[in-house]
């Protein structure tokens, strides 16, 4: 029995498919019923409940032999960090009283600081968390910042006529897309031939700067003179919270992490190798975010 958390998810839900189309056994977690529902049809058990409840994880795990553990996020959270580790809290429990033999983990890269990463302090809080348990293998799963991120950047070019973020337009920092974290993941589920507690990063094909992607977005959308700003922390903060896209909490946690990626905190952990390279380039995702940007 695989369990997959968070499985309606960007992330989990591919995972999820990936594993029943092998015929794996697959119980679904979410809180949504409904949604879980596609799953169902396909063959999976669902778990439905809160995460938050212990007691529900700890029946959500029941019978598993492996566990894919996701952090589900809550934008508008006012405690950002303390909910994500009762979450990390909930399923390294959970994991250990129901004797699972395998957990991976997605997590980040950063999140060996366990402070100073900012939004990635929480999944630091998830490694530390199963770190303490010895019977289970564990795999920590550490990419990188993900492509998909950029898509916030429609928005901002829609009103401002300019991309912009915290993050240093001259920074070259490695970017993947969420598809090569699903096939990495899947696989390792698929395989469950790790052992002890391990790190696997995953680094996308190259670094770049945004800068850089400023002008391959900018091509890709019909405006090959896009440029780039840096946004001020307190800007941003004041930003996102004003559009409703977070709470303050929350954005002065990306913030934060925005600064580790500035300062190097994040990212100097780790160097680039074959394994760690994976295929989608910035160029193939620009075709997505034109696609985002003109619909």
């Amino acid at each position: 029995m695989y369990v997959i958390t968070a499985a309606t998810g960007n992330i989990g839900k591919v995972v999820t498919k990936n594993l029943l189309a092998q015929g794996k056994k697959v119980r679904v977690v979410g809180r949504n019923a409904e949604k879980l529902q596609e799953f169902v049809s396909q063959g999976a058990e669902a778990a439905v409940g809160d995460v938050n409840d212990a007691a529900f994880v700890l029946k959500a795990f029941e019978n598993a032999k492996a566990v894919f553990c996701l952090l589900p996020p809550n934008p508008h959270s006012n405690n950002f960090r303390s909910e994500q580790k009762k979450i990390s809290t909930n399923y390294a429990n959970a994991a250990k009283a129901n004797n699972v033999k395998y957990a991976v983990l997605l997590s980040s890269i950063g999140a060996h600081l366990r402070h100073g990463a900012g939004i990635v302090d929480g999944l630091g809080d998830m490694e530390e968390s199963f770190l303490a348990l010895r019977d289970v293998n564990v795999l920590n799963l550490r990419p990188t910042y993900f492509m998909e991120n950029i898509l916030g950047q429609v928005g901002i070019i829609r009103q401002m006529g300019i991309a912009g973020s915290p993050v240093k337009g001259d920074l070259a920092i490695p970017m993947v897309a969420i598809k090569d974290i699903v096939a990495v993941a899947s696989k390792r589920l698929s395989d469950l031939n790790f052992t002890g507690n391990t790190v696997e990063y995953i680094l996308g094909p190259r670094d770049l700067s945004y800068n850089e992607i400023a002008k391959i977005i900018g091509n890709a959308i019909g405006k090959p003179d896009l440029k780039y700003v840096q946004f001020p922390y307190a800007d941003a903060i004041r930003g996102m919270v004003e559009s409703g896209f977070c709470s303050e909490n929350v954005a002065t946690s990306m913030t934060d992490m925005a600064e580790g990626l500035n300062n190097g905190l994040m990212g100097s952990e780790v160097k680039r190798t074959p394994e760690n390279t994976t295929p989608t380039s910035i160029e193939d995702f620009a075709k997505t975010f034109a696609y985002v940007y003109n619909s």
